[in-house]
């Protein structure tokens, strides 16, 4: 008998459909030599930090005793339930495939996880926590989950070794992710006494939106002149914008720089037209397709890829969690019969076998998502299924159409003396082709009927204009950043199907991403219900609990930044290619924590931004002689809620006040010269601080 075990019930069912007439068991189907059972996703998981010393009095409670932690051999446990206990069904449904997996008559087990690292190791570790002998290992690797791809998967299965480096990513980015996730957060949530969720890949998510929004809030806009013309030539407009700009003291000068063009002659020196076939878009990897979906339904990253699984796992779209946007050469007769079927619904469609298609150097585990064979019966679909289905379809057809789409280019220059030459450009679509299926905002931009030869009657004026702030992340502009955050903002990102796009695919293939195209939607809606960042329809903004995360680990000096991040990605892609090892990648990690735990070096009261730990004691209150405990946003007295209100300021002006020099004030009723305060007016200065009248103020009459 061959056990196959799926990584959730829905495969499972697929699967079983793909092979027919098995029989419904308690956990399981069995029928025509084969046994199907299944996991609920994560069964197991990572121990957490108490399971690897001794817990006192039976009370488990965040210490820095315990940290850091770094397991000679990582443990995992039975998942638990939302209630922190362990859950009954996962409990059972583990009996189930522990007694499956130790059956007499199963000779050969079947790895059915999700065609990625992730679902390579959520069954890897059912096997081996359930095996008690060895038995043979197979994989079945299903980019969808139709019964044709399930009955072809299955006599094309490969044993479990080969897709090892698979599963030694998949571990090695799971220790990581713990090791950082449960040192960093508890040594950040000990040091500002709230809850800091500190992850290898949420805080430079976080930090980014951050760092935008900053740069909005902090913006200040500058005014200058611009040139303009826009006066009528055979009764149309011609707009001509020069390229010059001038301060906004600068008025007179550019007045002046007006009259001498408007002195010159303007005359059309160059008039070209073309046809032109444009390319349909490229085909949808995951984070492409949530764009779209961001920008044209508003819809969140985490509902468009529940809606996108949900599909996938219908039959109806391939495997979602993808970062290609390519096929694979062998998928090309599977391709063509989607064809056929497209056809039978009245796309104008037919077959291209092209490198801008089907590429397998562009195609790291999987290729770029399609619909399937199996169409949908769309009174069936929810409105916002049918908007991800039809969007992904309408793909499909467009780089498939068999009418090419051809637009009549226009470039018109127009020179205004020997000052400036002015470049006109339009396009008109003659033949709409795939844009019948797909509009990929190729709209048509019409120029004045200009020939070579035409005096253009100009009037340059100056125009006031004002610098503009950078512009919010999106959910396009977020995910485009964290596919390469080392990629200038402005570079086009080309999504025409012939477009070079070898520097994008080396740069992915290599690692520098931040987090993946399986795991970016999840931690970034972690981010939204951690209440760090808020979307608003596609904008992402920074919330306060998010402002206090990023400037509590610099103040921490804890630094997760996308330098960082984007190494260790490395770092995880070297270990599937086979070039570093789990335990290599661990030390990197363990070696990276230490040091936020090493004795810090002696620093002067001046520099010294040390700010302790949530709850200290710092000394005596000078208003009631109560104690001075370090909270949330100050040092301030424990009988605050006897009416007590003396404080003095955790960070003021920009700079973190230390416990070293918060003591030193209650001591002597003086600081020492802090260094690096930083005024409204972004001004840094030095301060002596005093306690006057019951209040820490600065003292600038003490040199």
């Amino acid at each position: 008998m061959i056990l196959i075990i799926a990584e959730k019930p829905s495969l499972g069912r697929n699967i079983a459909a793909g092979i027919g007439n098995m029989a419904k068991r308690d956990g399981y189907l069995e029928g025509n030599g084969y046994i199907i059972s299944w996991a609920f996703g994560h069964l197991f998981s990572l121990a957490d930090i108490e399971a690897y010393g001794p817990q006192k009095e039976g009370i488990v409670r965040w210490s820095m005793d315990n940290i850091p932690c770094f397991p000679k051999e990582f443990k995992f446990v039975i998942r638990n339930g939302a209630d922190k206990k362990p859950d009954a069904g996962v409990i059972k449904q583990f009996k189930t495939l522990e007694y499956l997996c130790n059956r007499e008559d199963v000779d050969t087990i079947v790895n059915a996880g999700d065609a990625d690292r992730e679902g390579e190791i959520i069954i890897r570790l059912c096997v081996t926590n359930a095996l008690k002998t060895p038995k043979k290992l197979l994989r079945l690797w299903l980019p969808d989950q139709t019964p044709e791809t399930v009955a072809a998967a299955l006599a094309d299965m490969k044993d479990e070794s080969e897709y090892n480096n698979l599963a030694e990513e998949g571990f090695a980015r799971t220790y990581t992710d713990w090791l950082y996730g449960v040192n960093l957060t508890r040594f950040a949530t000990l040091k500002s006494g709230v809850l800091l969720r500190v992850g290898r890949v949420i805080v430079p998510i976080v930090s980014a939106i951050y760092e935008r929004d900053m740069a909005i809030r902090n913006f200040v806009p500058e005014k200058y002149y611009g040139m303009v013309s826009n006066e009528e030539t055979n009764g149309e407009k011609v707009e001509l914008v020069s390229k010059q700009k001038f301060a906004h003291n600068m008025q007179n000068k550019a007045l002046e720089e007006c009259a001498k063009y408007n002195a010159c002659e303007a005359t059309v020196t160059n008039v070209k037209n073309k046809k032109d076939t444009l390319s349909a878009g490229k085909l949808y990897s995951l984070s492409k397709l949530q764009n779209v979906l961001g920008k044209k339904f508003k819809m969140s990253m985490a509902d468009s890829l529940a809606i996108i699984q949900k599909l996938y796992e219908e039959g109806y779209l391939t495997y979602p969690r993808t970062n290609s946007e390519y096929l694979a050469t062998a998928e090309k007769d599977k391709i063509k019969k989607v064809l056929a079927n497209c056809q039978k619904l009245g796309y104008d469609v037919i077959f291209k076998d092209k490198k801008t298609i089907f590429d397998d150097s562009k195609i790291e585990s999987h290729s770029a998502i399609t619909p399937t064979y199996k169409i949908p019966d769309k009174t069936k679909l929810s409105e916002a299924e049918m908007r991800v289905y039809s969007t992904v379809m309408r793909r499909f057809v467009a780089v498939f159409c068999r009418e090419d789409c051809i637009a009549q280019r226009s470039e018109i220059t127009i020179s205004v003396g020997d000052l400036e030459e002015f470049v006109l450009k339009g396009m008109t679509i003659v033949q709409k082709g795939w844009l019948k299926y797909d509009d990929a905002g190729k709209k048509d931009k019409i120029l004045p009927s200009l020939k070579k030869g035409d005096k253009v009657n100009i009037c340059f004026k100056p125009v006031e204009k004002e610098t503009s702030p950078p512009k919010h992340y999106t959910i396009e502009t977020l995910n485009n950043y964290l596919k390469n955050p080392f990629r200038e903002e402005k570079a086009n990102i080309d999504d025409n199907m012939d477009a070079d796009d070898a520097e994008e695919y080396k740069a992915m293939f290599e690692g520098v991403e931040l987090g993946t195209e399986a795991t970016r939607t999840g931690i970034i809606d972690n981010a939204r219900k951690s209440g760090y960042i808020k979307l608003t329809k596609d904008v992402y903004t920074i919330l306060p609990d998010g402002e206090y995360l990023v400037e509590s680990l610099q103040r921490m000096k804890i630094n997760m930044d996308k330098f960082k991040t984007s190494e260790m990605g490395r770092s995880l892609k070297k270990v599937y290619r086979g070039e570093m090892s789990v335990g290599d990648v661990v030390e990197i990690a363990k070696n990276d924590i230490s040091s936020y735990f090493a004795v810090a070096p002696t620093t002067t009261l001046e520099e010294d931004t040390d700010i302790g730990f949530f709850g200290d004691d710092i000394g005596a209150c000078p208003l009631c002689g109560g104690t001075v405990k370090r909270f949330k946003y100050s040092y301030g007295c424990s009988e605050y809620k006897n009416g007590c209100k003396f404080s003095i300021p955790l960070v003021l002006c920009k700079r973190a006040i230390s416990v070293s020099n918060a003591k030193l004030l209650l001591e002597t009723g003086k600081s020492t010269k802090i260094k690096g305060f930083v005024s409204k007016k972004n001004i840094p200065f030095d301060a002596i601080l005093i306690i006057q009248n019951g209040k820490c103020v600065f003292d600038f009459n003490n040199p």
